[in-house]
C-alpha cells in the first residue's frame, strides 16, 4: 500500500529546533527514564505470569515481543507529544502501515489468535490425546502458529490454529483417571454368562496397566441373532492406551479357548425338511 510522500515529510519535520527549551528537554529525559522502567516492570510482570502459565511457554518469544514493541510505540508517542510534536501525521501513517502488515499477515494473525483461545480455554494441553475433525493424536505442542500433534502411527501433523480453534475437540485424557478402554466380544449362546465373564476377568487381572480404580467392569451388552455381546471396560494412563486395547484383543482369544467358550461369527442355520 503506497504511503504519500508529504506524509512522510511532515512526520519528519515536525520537530522543530528553535522550539526547545531546558525544562522541555529536562521533562522529556524525565518521561523517558519513567518509561524505561515502567517497561522493565510491565516486562518483568509478564514473564512472571508466562512462568506460571506453562501452556504459553511456546509463545513465549512471541508474546514477549509483541508487548515489548507496543510498549516501544507508546513511549516514543508519548516522548514526542512531550516534545509538543503534532503526532497525529505519524499515528496516520502508523495506521497505514498497521492496515497494510495487518493485510499481508492476516492468516497468521488469524492463526495467533487462535492459538491464544487455545491457550485461554485450554480445551487441551501437551500430552493429551485429542480428535478434532478427524484428526487424532498426542499433543506436543502448541506453538504460535500450529498445534503438533504424533500419530499413533508416528505421523506428525501440524493443524493450523485457526482451525484448531473451530474444531469439535474430543479430548481423551482425563489426568484423574486416565482413559478407558471399551471393547465388546461376543460368545455362543451355549456358553454359561459366568465362565464368559470368568474368562473375560483372567485377561483383565493379567494386565497389569489397567488400574484396579475404577474397578474394571463385565457386563452383557446385547442379545444378536447367533451370539451374545460382552463389553469389557478397564481404565488405564493414557499413555498406555494401546498397550492395553491389544494384551485384551489377543488376551481374550486364548482365554475363551481354555475356558471352552465359542467365539461366535454370523452365520446362516439351515433346516432341510425330508418329506
Amino acid at each position: 500500500m503506497p504511503v504519500d510522500e508529504g506524509t512522510v515529510q511532515e512526520v519528519l519535520g515536525v520537530l522543530d529546533p528553535n522550539k526547545l527549551s531546558f525544562s522541555l528537554l529536562f521533562r522529556t529525559i524525565f518521561i523517558f527514564a519513567v518509561g524505561l522502567l515502567v517497561i522493565r516492570l510491565i516486562m518483568r510482570t509478564v514473564d512472571r505470569l508466562m512462568r506460571l502459565h506453562k501452556d504459553v511457554f511456546g509463545l513465549q518469544k512471541q508474546i514477549r515481543s509483541i508487548i515489548r514493541v507496543s510498549l516501544w510505540v507508546l513511549l516514543i508517542l508519548t516522548l514526542l507529544g512531550s516534545l509538543e510534536v503534532d503526532i497525529a501525521p505519524l499515528i496516520a501513517l502508523l495506521s497505514v502501515m498497521g492496515l497494510a502488515v495487518s493485510l499481508a499477515l492476516q492468516n497468521t494473525l488469524t492463526n495467533l489468535a487462535g492459538g491464544m483461545t487455545i491457550l485461554a480455554a485450554k480445551p487441551f494441553q501437551s500430552g493429551d490425546y485429542i480428535q478434532a475433525d478427524g484428526i487424532e493424536g498426542t499433543v506436543d505442542s502448541i506453538g504460535l502458529a500450529y498445534t503438533r500433534l504424533t500419530a499413533f502411527d508416528g505421523k506428525r501433523i501440524s493443524v493450523p490454529n485457526s482451525q484448531m480453534s473451530s474444531a469439535k475437540i474430543v479430548n481423551f485424557t482425563n489426568h484423574d483417571e486416565g482413559r478407558r478402554v471399551d471393547l465388546t466380544f461376543s460368545a455362543s449362546y451355549n456358553a454359561p454368562t459366568q465362565t464368559v465373564k470368568q474368562a473375560l476377568q483372567t485377561v483383565v487381572d493379567s494386565i497389569p496397566q489397567i488400574k484396579p480404580d475404577p474397578a474394571p467392569v463385565i457386563w452383557i451388552n446385547a442379545y444378536q441373532s447367533s451370539a451374545i455381546d460382552y463389553v469389557v471396560r478397564v481404565w488405564t494412563d493414557s499413555s498406555d492406551y494401546w498397550t492395553v486395547y491389544y494384551a485384551l484383543m489377543e488376551g481374550v482369544r486364548e482365554s475363551f479357548q481354555k475356558h471352552g467358550v465359542e467365539m461366535t461369527y454370523n452365520h446362516l442355520n439351515v433346516h432341510l425338511d425330508s418329506r
